[in-house]
């Protein structure tokens, strides 16, 4: 089934304003989302090699744009990995493609997923949820922003993640149901 693109970006935003703002899941989402600076690109690559020629596009697009223009960028491909286990491995091929274009610590790249698990957390665990969206997505991050971000919560990314799943397990599985049902 081929999802629209405007129902993925509606589905995108809404996590976004709903989960990762709402919640503060992400403490530097909120000032980048309401400047405009977030970008979303729904990809409709119909393969591995064209989805990473998009990686490619988006990766120099970043670092080839003012932070005050795009700051972040979420790649999104709404069919391309159903599976969270081909997803999560294909991250080791991201952090190589990052290599290449010789951006370590310049960006980084976080991935969600709709059925992401930590590795050793039981698949029903809500901290499981901090990295679940509605769709496969590659986060890309100037290391720049995330540091600033760290830095303004408080200097300990740890403490943030930490947070972030004592939230999540406050509000639980049905809190988190309820929070992104749409109207």
């Amino acid at each position: 089934m081929d999802i629209a693109d405007a129902t993925v970006l509606a589905d995108t935003r809404h996590w976004i304003e709903k989960a990762v703002i709402g919640l503060n899941l992400c403490p530097f989402a909120r000032s980048v989302y309401v400047k405009n600076q977030v970008r979303i690109v729904v990809s409709r690559a119909r393969h591995l090699d064209a989805f990473l020629d998009e990686l490619d596009r988006e990766l120099d697009l970043l670092v080839n744009t003012p932070a005050e223009e795009v700051d972040t960028t979420l790649l999104v491909h709404p069919t391309l990995f159903p599976d969270f286990e081909v997803f999560n491995d294909f991250m080791g091929v991201v952090d190589d493609v990052v290599a290449e274009h010789e951006l370590e610590g310049v960006i980084q790249v976080a991935n969600f997923h709709p059925q992401f698990q930590f590795e050793g957390v039981a698949p029903d665990d809500i901290s499981n949820a901090t990295n679940r969206a509605p769709y496969p997505t590659l986060h890309l991050l100037r290391e720049d922003s995330v540091a600033r971000a760290v830095a303004s919560d408080g200097g300990d990314a740890d403490a943030i993640v930490e947070r972030n799943i004592q939230t999540l397990r406050a509000l639980g599985a049905s809190g988190w149901q309820a929070l992104l049902a749409k109207p």
